[in-house]
């Protein structure tokens, strides 16, 4: 096992490692910004180095910084967390270079499956059911109309190096095509540094369902079930549950089998998410691998009772998987609501401050991954997460008014939050029933609140 981990990352997702390697008696060191010097994870490390002004180009994605800290720590291995450099292949394979550890998949992986026309070319091979579309990037606007036409609008344009709802645009018609590639390349080329661009068809009213898989270096892969992220603003997760509303015991078995199917085509290890876009019919389709743990973690975690953080820890030091699929049970049911610095009313834009009261909630299958505490200011160059509030309900309509309850007790002055629209969320009739989809947020609250 390790003796000296670095974190590369930052926030709640820092914390929750340094969290995991504390119980596993691991060394931690934790990489900061200028921006985070009263941060919570720079504080619980054993030990923490600043690596740069606060603009993450000049921290957290100075990959060179973060590996020159690791040397000089002398440090045997980087859990990259999430966002940043986290599915960057440069950054993996810096790290096989350098001999450190890379807490994740291979660096090869992660290129492949991170490119979003080559996964999708990659599952089709492999006989995994694909969303119709084009057969890798799209040239020119002439070549994406031609198939836009062949396939049907309405269409999806993609950057093939996107992530976290951008670099998508839905688009209606030959015309609406043409403006939206323009403008979709340049978003593409300015946020990740790749104009590339893939067209799929888009499928109304479906829902957004992931499926957490993991192997080892032994050729062990197990699923541990599913996350249903349907509920999102701006193509973004705002609420995550499990199981799925929306699936049977069969299908939930064949979705897991296509999951685990979906990383031995690539030779996966570590952790992962294979996620599916299910629709009306229930015919479900590959729409992207994730190569690293999720925001969504923790509800994977309260229903089967395995820690992922300290499992990947574990397989990057070169173990075996510590159980097989017949040893993943599943009970009760699971649902994470994210708690973000925004306004609502403002059409979800981020806010800053500082916190001066904070009150969490506590109890009997409840739980809270936060960063924040009271006195604590909110920087203005990150994304606007303040937490992630877990339930754990015997039944689906137990972890409802549980989440319910606890939004009520959770208490954050000083900062404009989302706690009273997660809180009207949860009593929606589609919501409670468990008949939503991804337009839901958009299309049904957005429309009734007056928000664009």
């Amino acid at each position: 096992m390790f003796r000296k981990i670095l974190i590369a990352n930052r926030g709640e997702i820092a914390v929750r490692i340094i969290r995991a390697c504390r119980e596993m008696e691991i060394y931690t060191v934790a990489v900061y910004s200028e921006g985070d010097r009263d941060s919570l994870h720079a504080y619980m490390a054993d030990e923490a180095v600043c690596i740069g002004a606060a603009n993450p180009q000049d921290s957290y994605l100075n990959m060179h910084s973060i590996i020159n800290t690791a040397v000089l720590k002398q440090v045997e291995a980087i859990h990259p967390g999430f966002g940043f450099l986290s599915e960057n292949p440069e950054f993996a394979k810096l790290c096989e270079d350098c001999n450190i550890t890379f807490i994740g998949p291979s660096s090869h992986c992660i290129s492949l499956l991170g490119d979003k026309s080559r996964a999708k070319e990659t599952m089709k091979a492999a006989g995994i059911p694909t969303i119709p579309g084009s057969d890798g990037l799209i040239s020119d606007v002439d070549e994406g109309i031609a198939i836009a036409n062949e396939i049907g609008y309405p269409v999806l344009i993609k950057a093939t190096a996107g992530g976290g709802g951008r670099g998508i645009k839905i688009v209606n018609n030959d015309a609406e095509l043409k403006n939206a590639f323009i403008i979709a390349k340049n978003e593409a080329s300015a946020f990740f540094g790749n104009g590339g661009l893939y067209i799929e068809k888009y499928l109304e009213n479906t829902r957004h369902v992931e499926f957490q898989i993991f192997g080892d270096k032994f050729g062990n892969y197990v699923h541990l079930g599913e996350r249903d992220c349907s509920l999102q603003r701006r193509n973004q997760k705002i609420m995550e549950e499990s199981p799925s509303p929306a699936l049977s015991p069969e299908l939930r078995e064949r979705m897991g089998e296509t999951a685990v199917k979906a990383a031995q085509a690539v030779g996966y290890y570590n952790t992962g998410t294979v996620e599916f876009l299910l629709d009306q019919d229930k015919n479900f389709y590959f729409m992207e691998m994730n190569t690293r743990i999720q925001v969504e973690h923790p509800v994977t975690e309260m229903v089967t009772g395995i820690d992922l953080i300290k499992e990947q820890i574990c397989v990057a030091a070169g173990r075996k998987l510590s159980f097989s699929q017949e040893d993943v049970n599943f009970r009760g049911f699971s649902i994470e609501a994210r708690i973000c610095a925004e306004d609502p009313e403002k059409g979800f834009m981020p806010t800053t401050g500082k916190i001066e009261y904070l009150h969490i909630p506590n109890g009997m299958g409840i739980r809270f991954d936060s960063h924040i505490y009271q006195g604590y200011k909110i920087p203005i160059y990150y994304d606007s997460m303040l937490g992630k509030l877990i339930v754990l309900g015997s039944t689906r309509k137990d972890a409802l008014r549980k989440l319910r309850s606890a939004l009520s007790e959770l208490v954050i002055e000083g900062v404009t939050t989302n706690i009273d629209f997660l809180s009207n969320l949860l009593n929606e009739p589609e919501v409670v029933s468990g008949r939503y989809n991804t337009n839901f947020i958009n299309k049904v609250l957005v429309r009734n609140s007056g928000i664009s």
